[in-house]
């Protein structure tokens, strides 16, 4: 599947998913293949493997948040659901950027004269835009600034 497209396999895997009767990776990739399709919806256009990863994310981030919030009202096996999907979904995303090429590039835009939080993320997000968790990157900038 090597030059295939982000879609093109999670197709396939869902697809795989369905005739070995996985319901639980079924249910995942379906689920974010409608999402998939809404947002092809909502452009008008065929989708490109960013714009796929980044429903992905959505998808991943949506979860992450329900363990969360699950694992705080007592709903372990709810969370361990979610936790299980996550894992689905994260095969299918690209690697996410390293710590030490965001904490560089914050760097760089606040040595390039940006003194808060607002002006480096404007600089900071668009470069690591669906390769880095937007927490990760405001958690960097943080550390950044208040070490000046």
């Amino acid at each position: 599947m090597a030059g295939d497209s982000l879609l093109a396999t999670l197709q396939a895997s869902t697809l795989e998913a369905r005739k070995a009767r996985d319901k639980d990776r079924t249910l995942a990739l379906t689920t974010v293949m409608a999402a998939i399709k809404n947002h092809q919806i909502e452009l008008q256009r065929e989708l490109t493997d960013e714009d796929v990863a980044t429903v992905l994310r959505k998808a991943v981030k949506m979860r992450q948040d329900s363990v969360e919030q699950y694992q705080a009202g007592g709903r372990d096996d709810l969370a361990a659901q979610e936790a299980a999907e996550i894992e689905v979904l994260k095969v299918f995303l690209p690697p996410e950027v390293d710590a030490g090429e965001i904490r560089a590039a914050v760097r760089a835009a606040i040595d390039g004269g940006a003194d808060a939080i607002g002006p480096v993320m404007g600089q900071v997000m668009p470069q690591f835009r669906g390769r880095a968790d937007g927490k990760l990157i405001n958690q960097i900038v943080r550390e950044e600034l208040e070490a000046g």
